[in-house]
């Protein structure tokens, strides 16, 4: 958590960022820190067509340049690429992030805004509340001058036909016209009703009487704008209610949804929203689903809010950089909340409810960060208080619009030695939540450590989430267990792992436990996945896991096929059972990124970023863990998970040609995992050889340095090979919703590359 604050309390520095003419201010325009260089390319030219050729249209990219679109187009030619086909318009509203992180080191922002199509305003704001966005980005612009095109020069076309000979010679050359799922087909797929896929009929009644999720593509900053609610279209809400779901949640800012006169700056657009949440309500309700709002409210405004009438000064709490909260303590603020709470839930009837986060994330209320000592109003009031009394205002405002709608309070960030006091002071009719495996203790490889993130791995409940929720029953309030069900921050570029004897034993301890609701994903594992309808199956209050897992098994493949399923499903829970779990391998590890996370021949300098860059630093990677256990843990992992995958190519070799599509695509998403442990393994180990191989003092000490740098960039470059036609075979690999896609096709080709260029460096290196 104390990770988290700290990397929250860089994205609130915003304000300081340089502002163009009209006053709309991005972040880190004035930053010094030098890009990154362009390997394996000779220029900034050639890395910006090549990374950009599958994702902009030609016009735009010579638009950037301030070329023709032929120019572009020979530049291009040139290091191998094939004409360019027709651009995905996905690409502008649901791969933004990932145009944008390819470029983060290529071009200035008033190049990023043209390639992007974006204004300033939308940047900004995309930047400031897209689920951190600039802090996955590192909270640092690189410092990148303006990128013209300009002839290459003899040297650099010598140096691109160098690149274009490696793709003939790796066999790359056929792989671009390999036929490839197109990026963001399972939206599509997943969006379109089920014509065969009955409404659920569960064997018995839950013991979970609340199961809500997040979709596993939503735009999370604004979905209600949207007047196609495509972050949750039918076919998304059918198959989540076959697998057990009945909530889904979404992202919302009070101060977007309601009007108030006290405030005329709030509400813009709000018709929209509230016009988009009906529809998106009764749409739900035809699946037997409720409809829940993320409340991290009041959010922190800027210094004009507070000048700009005469007493807002007196609602100002807490400052963070140039951002000031909106005092709790303050009655008109409370009065604002419950109001505008009131409003939302008696214009949607039927809407389910809210969940709140109180502590962390966005900077609220005065005590939010822990921080309501310098407020004068705050200061004399118990943290306890404080909190408590934020979650009641919501609990009150919701309770005025629709008495049946429901307050879940999430424990997230809470001071530990607070909790029964906060507890103690909310309202009877409100929910408790707390996340399962928090607190865990768990020993990995040796190491010792206790679980402070979302974990499949360390199976809950743990010692934090038990006291809390016994707190909570003496209390009179229902207790829910916030879990992931089909994937976390230990890997997330798949969209379930198939650890189900895992998720099993999670589900058999939690019925155990009496919780009355689950909270199964924050931001990602929404997917509709196996995993979800293992939590489904349980039928009866501390119902054995195994015979669970058996029902699932056949359910899904048959009676003769699910020993074998149930031998593979272990494999890859044994194997993730060795996880080297830390909340900082989770945030800054490479194992999202995976095999296409380059190689660096040099130390870029840069520090790892929240789940967006991980770069070179094994020191952040391996957090807690000494740098041999580390690739040791991953090595077991990925062990685990290639033994399931040999039990997976058994089941399908068994099975009847029909039924084998299905399988195959599972299998494929398994073996990326595989490749993606190992992918973490091979490049620690090049980044331990590099340091080492920078630092030796004589010859014969750099010489094995060197063999063992050849020899991780060999497995790498086969690694990024192997993985290559399953991402061109299933558009879901390297992708999550709230980063979009870590990786596509074009950048393990890159990776490929970027291998060679490490090989044959090291060979010259070698002859000197």
């Amino acid at each position: 958590m104390r990770i988290i604050m700290g990397l929250l309390f860089c994205l609130t520095g915003l304000g300081s960022a340089a502002q163009d003419a009209a006053g709309v201010a991005l972040p880190g325009e004035r930053g010094e820190k030098p890009a990154l260089g362009c390997e394996p390319f000779p220029s900034r030219l050639h890395a910006f067509v090549w990374r950009n050729w599958t994702v902009v249209p030609q016009a735009r990219l010579a638009e950037v340049l301030e070329a023709t679109p032929a120019q572009v187009a020979q530049v291009a030619a040139s290091l191998g690429l094939p004409p360019q086909g027709v651009i995905q318009s996905e690409w502008r509203d649901q791969g933004y992030i990932t145009v944008l992180r390819r470029n983060w080191h290529l071009l200035p922002y008033d190049q990023l805004l043209t390639l992007l199509g974006m204004s300033r305003e939308r940047l900004r704001d995309a930047l400031a509340e897209d689920d951190f966005l600039f802090v996955k980005l590192g909270s640092v612009k690189p410092r990148c001058a303006p990128l013209l095109y300009a002839p290459p020069p003899p040297e650099e076309a010598a140096a691109a036909g160098r690149l274009a000979g490696w793709l003939r010679e790796e066999g790359l050359g056929e792989v671009f016209a390999q036929v490839e799922e197109p990026r963001f087909a399972f939206v599509r797929e997943l969006s379109r009703m089920d014509p065969v896929r009955a409404d659920p009929k569960p064997a018995g009644a839950s013991p979970f009487e609340l199961r809500f999720i997040f979709s596993y593509f939503a735009d999370y900053g604004d979905p209600l704008l949207d007047p196609e609610l495509r972050s949750y279209p039918e076919g998304l809400l059918q198959r989540l209610a076959a697998a057990g779901v009945n909530g889904v949640w979404l992202h919302t800012v009070l101060r977007t949804l309601a009007k108030d006169a006290a405030f005329p700056e709030f509400g813009a657009d709000c018709e929209k929203r509230i016009a988009g949440l009906r529809t998106l309500v009764a749409r739900a309700k035809r699946h037997g689903i409720d409809v829940y709002l993320y409340m991290n409210e009041p959010r922190a405004m800027p210094e004009s809010f507070f000048v700009a009438r005469p007493g807002r000064e007196k609602m100002r709490g807490v400052r963070e950089g140039e951002n000031g909260t909106l005092c709790t303590s303050n009655p008109e603020v409370r009065r604002w909340m419950s109001d505008a709470l009131a409003s939302v839930f008696a214009q949607v009837p039927g809407l389910g409810g809210v969940f709140t986060i109180t502590a962390s994330e966005n900077l609220t209320s005065c005590a939010s960060h822990g921080q309501q000592a310098q407020c004068e109003r705050c200061r004399a009031r118990p943290y306890a208080e404080v909190i408590a009394e934020v979650n009641a205002t919501i609990a009150e405002g919701v309770a005025r619009g629709n008495p049946a709608a429901k307050t879940i309070v999430w424990d997230w960030g809470w001071r530990d030695a607070e909790a029964a006091a906060i507890i103690a002071r909310l309202p009877k009719t409100c929910w408790f939540m707390s996340v399962s495996e928090w607190s865990l203790p768990i020993e990995r490889g040796g190491v010792k450590s206790t679980v402070g993130e979302y974990s499949l791995s360390a199976v809950g409940p743990g010692p934090r989430a038990t006291r809390h929720w016994a707190l909570a029953r003496a209390a009179g309030l229902k207790t829910v267990a916030k879990v992931q069900t089909s994937a976390t921050w230990e890997f997330s570029a798949i969209p379930y792992l198939p650890v189900m004897d895992l998720v099993a034993e999670h589900g058999h301890n939690l019925s155990s436990a009496g919780v009355s609701g689950l909270m199964l994903s924050w931001s990602l594992g929404g997917y509709p996945s196996p995993n979800l309808e293992v939590f489904q199956a349980f039928t009866e209050k501390g119902q054995d896991a195994g015979t669970v897992l058996d029902r699932v098994a056949e359910q899904r493949y048959g009676r003769a096929a699910a020993p074998l399923v149930r031998q593979a499903w272990t494999a890859f829970s044994d194997g993730f059972r060795e996880y080297p779990y830390h909340v900082g391998t989770l945030y800054q590890g490479p194992q999202h990124m995976g095999p296409a996370n380059p190689l660096y021949l040099k130390p870029t300098g840069y520090k790892a970023t929240m789940v967006g860059l991980p770069y070179d630093d094994l020191q952040a990677w391996r957090s807690v863990y000494p740098a041999e256990v580390w690739i040791g843990q991953m090595e077991k992992v990925r062990a685990g998970f290639e033994r399931g995958c040999a039990l997976y190519d058994r089941l399908i070799a068994q099975t009847p040609a029909a039924g084998q599509r299905e399988l195959r695509r599972e299998a494929g998403l398994f073996r990326a995992a595989a490749l993606h442990f190992a992918a973490c393994a091979d490049q620690a180990r090049f980044v331990t050889a590099r340091d080492r191989w920078l630092a030796a003092a004589d010859d014969r000490e750099r010489a094995a340095r060197r063999a063992e740098m050849r020899e991780s960039a060999r497995a790498e470059l086969a690694t990024a090979k192997r993985l290559l036609p399953l991402v061109k075979a299933d558009a879901r690999i390297g992708y999550e919703s709230s980063n979009q896609y870590f990786y596509i096709p074009q950048d393990l080709v890159e990776k490929i590359l970027g291998c060679r260029q490490i090989l044959a460096s090291l060979d010259e290196a070698g002859r000197k």
